[in-house]
């Protein structure tokens, strides 16, 4: 077997680096951070369509106080 010279080793180096960002990023099939990411990102969505829905109950709960005041106002 004959030896490697310096700009071999600094390749392999290189390429066990970026193997290991990648194993980082992408996960090892547990997830990494690419699939937190995701999971944030439907924690997100999921608070976000709550906030929207009970907002649109909100709305909806004002206008019927309002009407109520109104026709009570007017009697």
């Amino acid at each position: 077997m004959r030896m490697m010279n310096e700009f071999e080793a600094q390749v392999l180096s290189d390429l066990s680096v970026l193997k290991a960002q990648m194993n980082g990023l992408m996960g090892d099939g547990n997830g990494g951070r690419i699939a937190e990411l995701e999971r944030r990102m439907d924690r997100h969505e999921q608070n976000w369509q709550r906030a929207k829905g009970f907002l649109a109950a909100a709305s909806v709960l004002f206008a019927i106080a309002e009407v109520a005041f109104e026709a009570w106002l007017r009697r």
